[in-house]
Parts: C-alpha cells; structure tokens; sequence
C-alpha cells in the first residue's frame, strides 16, 4: 500500500510522525510524506523516506492555505496513494478535503490537541470546532493522542469512532544516564548536588513560561534548564521580554539551550520536569521525562492530567497560576526521596502506557497498515 503522512511543519513531522512512517515501511508499505520544507527534514531524508514539500502555512490565510491545497491535490494527483493520514487541524483539513476530491480510497486524521480546548476569543474557538466538524465528515479512521480528546470527538459528533491511541516515545533512547547526567552537568559547570529543573518545549507563551519564569524566582537555589526556541511558524507574544527579567533576577540560575538534538541527555542530567502549559494534546516532553525517571510538575489540564497521576508520579496544578507551581517545585525541590519515589512511579507509568513501539504497532493496525 502507498501511504501519504502529511503534517504542517519539519518540526512537527520528524518529532511527531517519523516514527509512524518507520512502522509503515517496515511492514512492507511504500511511505511518502510532506509538510513544508525545513531544516529537521533531514533526518528523514537520511534514512531514504521521499518528503515532499508543500507550501503549507501554520495560518488562517486564505491564499496561504489555498497554496497549500492546490499544492496538495497536484501530489495526490500525481502520486496517487492508496492512504492519507494526515495531522494537525489545518494541515489536517486540506490533506483529507484534497483526498477526497482526488478520489483518495482511505483517509486517516490524528488528532493532536483540539484548538478549541485552548483559551481564546470564542470566535476561534468556535471556528476550530467547525474545522473539525467539517474535517470529521470525511475521515475514515479518527484517532487521537488522548482519551479525554476521544471523549471530546465523540460528545461533540466530530465523528462517530474517535480511538484514542495516544503518544510513545522509545524507552531505548530516554531512560536514567548516569554518565550521561555528570556528563551534561559538566558542560553546563552544575554541581552534582544542584536541583535542576527542566522544561522542553517551543517558546510560546500557552507553555506557561511567564509563570514558571516567576515561579522560580521564588524557588531558591534551583536552576532551571529550558530547552527549545521559538519556531518562525509559531504566533503570539514574545517571550524575550519575559526571559529578560528572569535573566536579571536569577543570574546564572536560569540556562537557555535553545534547540538541542540530544534531550535524553539533558532530561538525564536534571531532577524535576516541568510543563505549566495552558493547553496541550499529550504533550511527549511529559513521557520522555516520565521515562527518564522524571517527577512531573504540570498543569491540571487535558493531556497532562491524563499522563501525571497526582502525589503519585508528579503535582498537578491549576493553568495561568504561579504560586501553585512554585509551591509544586519547592516542595520537589527540597525531598530527594520524593523525587526519587515519583521518578520511579512515572517511569513504571510510561513503560506500560506509552512504548513508541506498542503506540506506533497499535496505530498502524487501527490505519490497516
């Protein structure tokens, strides 16, 4: 079979669906995939999967999107593919209305994180629901990264057998190092006593940084680690303001990475992981740091609260607040057992929910594949 993967972005496609395209193709099927073009698209091409670009736009512009159809339908045209599992709202929308008039006999959508969950103007979030009202009409198999975003597809009719098969990451690459832990501390000059806390993700302000940024201020000697950048798709606030007052009250105690290839190791290196995200599918930040032996500190809404099992494998706390989280990373910050208590729950957790291997097997049977 001649499957299609489209997604919106690099970052998304080599972080989110390469795995799947490595499944397909080792059950025999040819893989294509497209997205628009970027620099992570590399390592796909290295293992010889054909991407193919399309212009498509994390946007609501009509022409940007326009573009990004006619692009589509002419790949579909011209490739023809027996399936299209497409991914993310927008990119998910024209992937499965331009399969549909190209005659396409199977479309698949995954969805990642309903947009109308997140806090917003009500208009977007009424737009959003209608894109996935509109979107749910023409899948043949809907799954989604969570069972909460399950519940939602199927009280809201979005579709009529949402399957929820959740997010995996390989117990392989993320799991305890303790090389791996001295090794990063001593490049970044941490001590080997020092509490670390981490946090991984895009920076955008629905990742909670201005609260977490404020909660440490009030988390005495504990570094905070941040992983990731700013991606150019990416839309709203500006963070650099907020990271610049951090940076003036807590000195060398906050370290910015930017975008690392190597997170298993920083993941090693720390002590706590945290996420105050506003809104968020399942996020995989959650599960890496699960796996590494992590306690997680993350907010109280869907996707996090299905992962975090409360006083058990991490602390939940309300979105948008900050001195609930700084209570949450004070209190992991002074008890090394209860980290160490946490950190083993959540890595027994994530091995029995959320193996790359057991997800991706389960996706590809429910896509025929």
């Amino acid at each position: 079979m001649r499957v299609l993967f489209v997604a919106n972005i690099d970052f998304s496609l080599r972080h989110f669906i390469l795995p799947l395209m490595r499944g397909a193709r080792a059950r025999g099927h040819e893989v294509l995939a497209t997205c628009a073009d970027g620099p992570l698209l590399d390592l796909p091409r290295a293992e010889g999967f054909e991407v193919l670009p399309v212009p498509m736009a994390r946007s609501l512009s009509p022409g940007a999107n326009w573009r990004a159809f006619g692009a589509l339908r002419e790949l579909i045209r011209e490739r023809r593919p027996d399936l299209v599992h497409a991914h993310f709202p927008i990119s998910g929308l024209l992937a499965r209305v331009a399969a549909r008039v190209e005659g396409v006999p199977r479309t698949a959508y995954t969805c990642h994180g309903f947009l109308f969950n997140q806090p917003g103007p009500l208009w977007r979030r009424g737009l959003s629901l209608a894109v996935e009202w509109a979107g749910g009409r023409l899948t043949d198999t809907f799954l989604t990264v969570s069972e909460e975003e399950a519940r939602d597809a199927r009280r809201l009719r979005i579709h009529p057998n949402p399957v929820p098969v959740l997010n995996g990451r390989d117990p392989e690459r993320f799991h305890p190092d303790p090389a791996a832990r001295a090794a990063i501390r001593a490049e970044l000059g941490i001590a080997p006593d020092e509490v670390v806390v981490t946090a991984i993700s895009r920076l955008v302000r629905h990742k909670g940084y201005p609260e977490l940024l404020r909660a440490m201020e009030s988390v005495p000697g504990v570094t905070l680690c941040v992983v990731g950048e700013r991606l150019s798709s990416d839309h709203g606030q500006d963070m650099e303001p907020e990271f610049e007052r951090a940076a003036s009250l807590m000195g060398p105690r906050l370290r910015r990475l930017g975008y690392r290839h190597d997170t298993e190791r920083v993941l090693a290196a720390s002590d706590i992981f945290c996420l105050p995200s506003h809104f968020e599918g399942l996020p995989m930040s959650v599960i890496e740091a699960m796996l590494t032996g992590l306690p997680v500190v993350a907010t109280d809404v869907s996707g996090p609260r299905e992962q975090v099992v409360e006083g058990e494998t991490g602390l939940l706390v309300p979105p948008a607040t900050v001195e609930p989280l700084a209570a949450a990373l004070r209190r992991l910050s002074a008890d090394a057992e209860l980290r160490a208590r946490m950190g083993e729950a959540g890595r027994a957790r994530a091995l029995a929910l959320y193996d790359e291997r057991l997800v991706v097997e389960r996706t590809l049977d429910l896509l025929g594949l």
